[in-house]
């Protein structure tokens, strides 16, 4: 059964034109083709303060999103230096 994608406002306005041209297209390849299908299998979970949320590898950028029945909710798509930093700031403005 295929799993539903949804962006936060902020993937689009902010991560999305920090990452580089060329990996643009990886990245979107990595996520249609492994979080629509299987994303327990191809992610994994992450802990402490992130718990809930799982981290898809792309290279060196992560993809940080949250399973809610059917539904995939993509939150962060940041270079791994500075993702786990800006996915909690990100959680702390939501709130």
């Amino acid at each position: 059964m295929p799993f539903s994608l949804h962006y936060h406002p902020s993937v689009g306005e902010e991560d999305i034109p920090d990452i580089p041209r060329n990996l643009r297209r990886r990245i979107a390849d990595a996520i249609e083709s492994r979080l629509t299908l299987q994303p327990h299998q191809y992610g994994a979970p992450l802990r402490k303060t992130l718990k809930g949320y799982w981290k898809l590898r792309v290279g060196d950028y992560r993809v940080i999103y949250k399973l809610e029945k059917d539904d995939v909710l993509i939150l962060a798509i940041r270079h791994r230096k500075t993702v786990y930093d800006d996915m909690l700031r990100r959680i702390d403005q939501d709130n």
